[in-house]
């Protein structure tokens, strides 16, 4: 899809189609051009409300505000309804602008036509896909704010490189297991660095054994397809700070012998999308150029039965030496995440360390699956990612740790156990559990985002399709670019070796 960004007023540009955002419900405003054919229609303006006109060619849809918030999913419903319709090749909107200069609401909708335009077709032998090609958006206006078309192209710009990190990053949790698996996984993020120039090191069976990092290797050991340990670095010159991103790329979950329900191994293939998640953010870095260093590793692994599988009742050391006792073979992620975690920080010591994974059933039933749930020792770093997520216009909120879930997860045999002895506070006290694999100089440097929720949904909501949505790439895209445009990180950390 072709964006262009003409000083023309719309009246002047040919297109096949015209979508015009109603802001909180002023039917009477000027780019409003249809009332009667509207009223007629019983068009209100509600929240992603819709009227195609089709003798008109104009697509009118209803957005309670000019926030982000509100125009990214508005602008998505009309662009999902125009998928599969050949006639709308050219489309063209006006500028909506909330401030003077600000140009947020652009942004938002630039990625809210991609995010509304795709869908996952590989498996389809009819494929429905959005035939539109070429977007015009004209600096008119909605509001008599100017923009210069500089920043209107830099807005539209980026707002194409998130929604195409995050469609990215759908594609591959929408892959089957049996087409991505460790190795594939790896195949992936090799093909990516060559094409956005990282730097990319994959971690064998053999070298993942070396490393000491045998919770995970206890995790792989039951299936076909061997773990692999992905890392990738963006390393600008005099970068202004240094981050490192951890996913958990389980690119199947069966529970291992603690067994999932038949039901519960349906979409299992999200499990990978922590990892995943990180793949498509160091897409977006890397096309954005950023000057932050930032380092994504990746434990990709597949949890299954057979008669190698570990077991309940076994003890596991992770890399940094501590014992584990497994009481459930399904709580298998932050057996990777440890080790990974652990490796991470041995490899590079960051100025900021998060980790993205569809941990825990627990925080769906808290927070609902919508939302990530964020922990971590640092209040202030918890709020710059519930901040960030605000503006990428992903749902967030804080799970604060407390000592009492903490020693839920003591075990008699070993430093710790991988579940907690309570059915309560399950997303918490998995957060506590990767706590314990963060050594004293990134303590208060990390968060845990548990994606459980959000990552994958079978249905559609907001910008968002059936299946997987992209979450975590867009958010922690938001906080990498404000973090390249604050001052303040010398840029000392980064790679140790």
């Amino acid at each position: 899809m072709n964006f262009q960004i003409t000083p023309s007023k719309l009246s002047e540009v040919k297109a096949d189609l015209e979508i015009i955002l109603v802001i909180n419900q002023k039917l009477d405003h000027t780019f409003v051009q249809d009332k009667k054919l509207l009223k007629k229609a019983g068009f209100r303006a509600a929240q992603d409300e819709l009227c195609l006109l089709v003798e008109k060619n104009r697509l009118y849809v209803g957005v309670d505000s000019l926030k982000g918030s509100d125009i990214r999913p508005a602008v998505a419903t009309a662009l999902r309804s125009l998928i599969g319709k050949k006639a709308y090749k050219r489309i063209k909107l006006a500028t909506y602008l909330s401030h003077p200069r600000c140009t947020a609401t652009l942004r938002a909708m630039t990625e809210g036509i991609l995010l509304g335009s795709y869908s996952f077709t590989a498996y389809k032998t009819k494929k429905n896909r959005c035939h539109i090609k070429e977007v015009i958006v004209s600096l008119e206006g909605y509001r008599e704010h100017e923009v210069s078309i500089e920043s209107a192209s830099r807005a539209v710009h980026n707002g194409e490189i998130a929604a195409a990190a995050t469609n990215f990053t759908r594609d591959i949790v929408n892959t089957s297991p049996d087409d991505c698996y460790p190795e594939a996984l790896a195949q992936i993020a090799i093909k990516l660095a060559k094409r956005n120039k990282l730097l990319c090191t994959i971690l064998s069976p053999k070298e993942l054994k070396k490393e000491k990092m045998d919770a995970l290797l206890a995790v792989a050991r039951a299936s076909r397809h061997k773990p692999r340990v992905i890392h990738l670095t963006h390393k600008p010159k005099k970068p202004k700070a240094v981050v490192t991103l951890v996913g958990k790329g389980l690119t199947y979950d069966s529970g291992g012998l603690s067994l999932k329900p038949a039901d519960y191994m349906v979409t299992m293939k999200s499990d990978k999308s922590g990892g995943s998640a990180v793949l498509g953010i160091m897409k977006a870095v890397a096309e954005m150029n950023l000057p932050i260093e930032v380092h994504g590793f990746i434990g990709a692994v597949e949890n299954m039965i057979g008669g190698d599988a570990y077991k309940p009742d076994d003890v596991l050391v992770a890399k940094n030496g501590k014992s584990i006792e497994v009481r459930n073979t399904d709580a298998e992620g932050r057996l990777v995440l440890a080790d990974v975690l652990c490796y991470a920080q041995q490899e590079v010591e960051a100025d900021y360390l998060f980790d993205f994974a569809t941990l825990t059933g627990a925080c769906v039933v808290g927070v609902g699956q919508y939302t990530s749930g964020v922990m971590g020792h640092s209040p202030k770093v918890v709020e710059r990612l519930l901040e960030s997520a605000k503006n990428a216009g992903e749902h967030a909120t804080a799970l604060h740790f407390n000592r009492y879930l903490r020693k839920t997860l003591k075990s008699e045999i070993a430093d710790i156990s991988n579940i907690s002895n309570s059915r309560y506070g399950g997303a918490i006290t998995a957060g506590q559990f990767l706590a314990e694999f963060i050594n004293n100089t990134h303590k208060n440097r990390w968060a845990h985002i548990d994606i459980a929720g959000p990552a994958f949904v079978e249905s559609v909501w907001g910008e968002n399709p059936h299946g997987a949505s992209g979450v975590g790439v867009r958010m922690m895209l938001r906080t990498l670019e404000k973090l390249s445009r604050e001052e303040g990180h010398n840029g000392t950390h980064g790679t140790r070796k």
